[in-house]
């Protein structure tokens, strides 16, 4: 039986993957491993509106993934948690997998 701690637990950690999951979300953490970034790098680099950006940086930090700080005009955001890159590293490794099985099963047809 699930403990009322562990239930709000799993509801948080469903929360944060929820928050990750969209293609532009997992863009902007991917470039923000390199290092800080401020709003206007981050919008040009994935090729998306920085009002839009600005949208998807804000429910990031709502979760705790980044953080920012400003420095003049400029906010600039950072991996407040870079261990979800261990996270994208699994995806990748089980995509991979997905694939060679993929393979696999074409090769016995």
């Amino acid at each position: 039986m699930l403990t009322k701690k562990k239930r709000l637990l799993f509801q948080k950690q469903a929360e944060i993957a929820k928050s990750i999951s969209h293609p532009l979300r997992i863009a902007i953490v991917d470039f923000l491993k390199d290092g800080d970034q401020c709003v206007c790098d981050i919008a040009e680099h994935i090729g998306s509106e920085r009002s839009n950006v600005s949208r998807h940086l804000s429910v990031l930090v709502g979760c705790g993934v980044l953080e920012y700080r400003k420095e003049g005009l400029k906010v600039i955001y950072n991996l407040k948690a870079p261990c979800i890159l261990d996270f994208f590293s699994c995806m990748t490794t089980c995509l991979k997998q997905q694939a060679e099985d993929n393979e696999r099963l074409l090769a016995a047809l």
